[in-house]
């Protein structure tokens, strides 16, 4: 890698974030007391004034909630939002009529924008939930129809995450928060040799995001999230990482533009081409994002 100065470029693509309002789409994840700083609602509105003062020229926001009608609503939002290029839904994978659901989805209001699917297997406590047939059946009609499947899991299933993704090789899988190490982690551990392992295969991907609070919330350093970014670079290269905020959940943790500084210093040691991938080129290739 080229160690030239580097900073994160004027035009980013934050391909990690949520929306919400708790009126219509109630967040009973949030705890109220440990969680204040997201007790809220986070609107278009409150995006735009985020991105604007980032330099995020397009984003994709990702389903919160299992629950079809979230990510309809996501995508009539993105529709008249032209910085949401993209939506990260949910759809029940196991249903039998997964394939229907997606077109009916694909054929509503904003339809266009989705992008990939996402079911949260971090809260799946059974350890054989990804080997299920009916899950599997249902990952590969996403992969089908041209989404990409979102994992969001924890870091001990990240070998089950693999075998998904071996054995679904048509399919694009993005490891949300880089399989959520335990921080500060060792690049030698179990997390590493996972990753290692998942990053191997040629269908993966995965996003620099959500590290922030993988941490102590108060009184994290980027020294501490150093060892975790290296070892991503060094197991996927840049062109296999992409940006992402996490964006509000971030804001236990640091704000927006505090994330976006971290990561530049990260990743300080690469040159332009490698840091435009990631602050970009590697989401708008993988979700098939309209130019910006």
């Amino acid at each position: 890698m080229n160690h030239s100065a580097a900073r994160a470029p004027r035009q980013i693509i934050d391909a990690h974030h949520h929306l919400w309002v708790r009126a219509r789409h109630p967040q009973p994840w949030i705890n109220g007391t440990t969680m204040k700083a997201i007790n809220a609602d986070f609107t278009v509105a409150d995006l735009t004034l985020q991105a604007a003062a980032s330099g995020v020229t397009q984003t994709v926001v990702v389903q919160s909630i299992s629950s079809q009608a979230e990510t309809t609503d996501l995508l009539r939002q993105a529709q008249k939002a032209d910085l949401i290029g993209g939506v990260v839904g949910w759809v029940d994978l196991m249903a039998p009529n997964v394939a229907d659901r997606i077109a009916r989805l694909r054929a509503g209001k904003g339809g266009d924008r989705l992008v990939g699917v996402r079911h949260l297997v971090q809260e799946e406590s059974d350890p054989g939930f990804l080997d299920r047939p009916d899950l599997r059946r249902g990952v590969a009609a996403a992969g089908e129809a041209g989404l990409a499947f979102d994992l969001v899991i924890r870091r001990h299933q990240l070998p089950a995450a693999a075998r998904l993704a071996r054995d679904l090789p048509g399919v694009a899988f993005v490891l949300d928060h880089i399989g959520k190490p335990a921080l500060p982690c060792s690049r030698h551990g179990g997390w590493a040799r996972d990753l290692r392992t998942f990053a191997q295969l040629p269908n993966t991907t995965a996003k620099l995001s959500g590290l922030v609070t993988e941490a102590d919330w108060a009184s994290w350093t980027p020294q501490e999230l150093r060892p975790a970014v290296e070892h991503a670079l060094d197991t996927f290269g840049p062109s296999r990482l992409m940006f992402g905020s996490d964006w509000p959940v971030c804001l236990l943790a640091t704000s927006y533009q505090g994330w976006i500084e971290t990561l530049a210093q990260l990743l300080h040691p690469l040159d332009a081409a490698e840091q435009a991938m990631i602050w970009g080129d590697t989401a708008r290739r993988i979700y098939r994002l309209r130019p910006s």
